[in-house]
């Protein structure tokens, strides 16, 4: 018997399997290795799209198929147990993974239009208020109880004491005002 080694102990699977493999005795285990790991390697890069994480499937995979050698019976069919053993453990990984997705009754609102940036709607709401100041005053109200209070043609009619037809057409003439107005070009 070996005495043990003298120094810090690795604890990670793959390498103490293979370090294992020759001191024990499966000289054949590590042969094996040798020989088929670079076709192996190429099976493990098929299953993964990473070549460090298809590197470390492939230790997995051999990590198992070495506690699992002395019941091995056919040592002719060890690429297929490999082949297996690199399937499974995708599989177990894949099984695992994260879900960021989950499944809801309401679909959530789709993202609006990018927002702009804040000094260029101020520039615009500026420009937009240097336009309606232009206007006549009873337009300018109309306008204002229109559009910035969001009252309804018939509240603005009662509000300003006149019919609703009024308002149409006056709100009607000072936004055709508004689309001539040199300083708003830019919006349109």
């Amino acid at each position: 018997m070996t005495p043990p080694p003298s120094g810090p102990v690795c604890a990670g699977a793959s390498t103490a399997a293979l370090g294992a493999a020759v001191t024990i005795g499966y000289p054949s285990f590590s042969s094996y290795v040798r020989a088929r790991g670079p076709v192996l390697l190429r099976t493990a890069r098929s299953l993964t799209a990473n070549p460090s994480d298809a590197e470390d499937l492939l230790q997995t995979a051999l990590a198992k198929t070495f506690v699992a050698w002395e019941r091995i019976e056919d040592h002719r069919a060890l690429d297929g147990y490999v082949r297996r053993a690199l399937l499974n453990t995708r599989t177990s990984q894949w099984r695992k993974r994260k879900v960021d997705e989950f499944s809801c009754d309401e679909l959530p609102e789709p993202a609006g239009p990018p927002e702009s940036d804040p000094a260029e709607r101020q520039v615009l709401h500026d420009a937009m208020w240097r336009a309606v100041m232009k206007l006549p005053e009873r337009q300018r109200a109309m306008v204002v109880l229109r559009y910035y209070e969001d009252l309804s043609e018939a509240q603005t009619a009662e509000v300003l004491g006149v019919s609703i037809g009024t308002v149409k057409s006056a709100v009607s003439r000072a936004l055709g005002k508004l689309r001539e107005d040199p300083e708003l070009a830019p919006v349109r």
